[in-house]
């Protein structure tokens, strides 16, 4: 045995007061733990002579001096042949005091909270209860939108019968009135606004557009996704016989970011969440930074869930729009590993790059055309022009040097994906398609137009 952050060894009786310490320290930190007497602390039983007035004597000055009141269990112990006590401890109501002072566990120390400390962990204990969400507001079952809360409810596979039992399946009642949760998904009247903004270059200085959207939740959410493709370029690519758009970024990693902006904003703070589109990238900015503690570093590893509005993270759920346990983060960096975030004047800031802009040394912009003209049915001039600079086994490097190209997800989106994808260039490790070591090379169907394109080009001079 010895001591760690759940347990506490003490010699004699003589350390007391030092124990109950630790017992409130414990409890801060883990909600249970042990405080054995008659053990030195390197583990060694050294043995107490025990009573009943002993067993007594530890269980009052428990009573007497720990806050709030805990009951643990208290048992004389044979350890290494030696008579020793062992009092385990379990509690739910931190902060504990001892002495009229706040502890905590840190390895296997008992560290005195400060003034700051002990609020946060007021606040966790009464999180619940503090939460936005799962607040009252004195809203009337006729303010809300009848058809709205059906539709949800078939979409989350519920049964339908009545509104009043619907929110009730759904937690948005509580002794008989409605959650705030409740406003923001099926209020008749827009709760909430979305503020959108399009700028002339990289910075905010020049205004090009700009649009304010009122709605529901879910309204907003969707108009946030409309005016991103609307406002930024569209590529294309051949899948099978048919064209397919393809957006300069992501669309499953921006509409994960817009839910999670509105699933996890601070919503005490009365600023909007907003859109900004520059040309460079796009900006999904909402009120309050991340919660809890939670660091950037965190969230990128993924699999990470502290949710400031568990319950309107728990709607989002029931209708299949977010993962119950983290996985929004993963799922944004697998579709654009560049976005970035930030934490800035109390907005968290989702960036996304755009690849239509590159800048050249002479200072011009290189911008992704709406629609890109095809050579043939199935071939893109982008997709030629690798395939007549791929002569061996290359990497994405060499080929981005070769066609002049500076942005990578430029060079991805409109040449490298268009032409693996209509089987005229292979990976030569399909299997790790993001290894380090990849390189690319010509299929047989690749070889085959690279050579009909050629004597074609020679019939035509001749």
């Amino acid at each position: 045995m010895k001591e760690s952050e759940s347990i506490e060894l003490k010699r004699s009786l003589a350390e007391l007061k030092e124990g109950l310490t630790s017992i409130a320290a414990i409890l801060n930190k883990h909600g249970a733990g042990e405080l054995w007497f008659g053990v030195k602390n390197d583990g060694v039983a050294v043995g107490l002579h025990v009573t009943e007035k002993t067993l007594r004597d530890i269980s009052q000055a428990i009573a007497a001096h720990i806050e709030p009141k805990i009951y643990p269990h208290i048992t004389p112990e044979i350890l290494a042949g030696k008579t020793c006590v062992k009092v385990a401890f379990t509690g739910k109501d931190a902060p504990y005091f001892a002495y009229g002072r706040a502890y905590m566990r840190v390895a296997d120390e008992d560290r005195h909270l400060t003034a700051r400390e002990l609020e946060s962990l007021i606040l966790i204990k009464n999180r619940d209860a503090l939460r936005w969400d799962n607040e009252q507001y004195q809203g009337v079952f006729k303010e809300l939108d009848g058809k709205k809360i059906k539709r949800f409810v078939i979409r989350a596979g519920l049964v339908w019968d009545s509104i009043p039992n619907a929110l009730q399946k759904l937690g948005l009642i509580k002794n008989g009135q409605l959650l705030n949760a409740t406003r923001l998904f099926f209020s008749k009247e827009p709760p909430m606004q979305l503020r959108c903004a399009v700028f002339a270059g990289t910075k905010s200085d020049t205004i090009i557009d700009r649009h304010d959207f009122d709605g529901d939740i879910l309204e907003l959410i969707e108009e946030a996704q409309k005016y991103i493709l609307k406002n930024i370029h569209i590529g294309m690519r051949i899948k099978g016989l048919y064209r397919e758009d393809v957006p300069e970024i992501s669309v499953e990693a921006l509409r994960e970011a817009i839910i999670n902006a509105f699933c996890h904003r601070d919503y005490r703070d009365p600023d909007y969440i907003h859109i900004a589109i520059f040309k460079d990238r796009v900006e999904i900015r909402s009120p309050g930074e991340l919660f809890d503690g939670l660091t950037i570093r965190e969230i990128r590893k993924g699999n990470v869930s502290k949710r400031r509005n568990p319950l309107i993270a728990d709607l989002f759920r029931r209708i299949h729009m977010v993962e119950a346990w983290g996985r929004g983060m993963p799922l944004i960096l697998k579709n654009e590993p560049s976005a970035k975030f930030k934490e800035v004047a109390k907005l968290f800031i989702a960036s996304f790059e755009r690849p239509s802009f590159m800048e050249d040394e002479g200072g011009t912009i290189d911008k992704t055309p709406q629609v890109t003209p095809q050579v043939t049915p199935q071939v893109t001039p982008q997709v030629m022009q690798l395939l007549g600079v791929l002569k061996g086994v290359e990497d994405r490097e060499t080929l981005q040097v070769a066609l002049g190209l500076k942005a990578r997800k430029n060079f991805r989106l409109l040449y490298l994906v268009p032409a693996i994808e209509a089987g005229l260039v292979e990976m030569t490790i399909p299997e790790k398609p993001n290894s380090r070591l990849q390189k690319y090379r010509l299929t047989k169907k690749g070889r085959e137009l690279v050579e009909k394109m050629a004597k074609e080009a020679g019939a035509d001079e001749k």
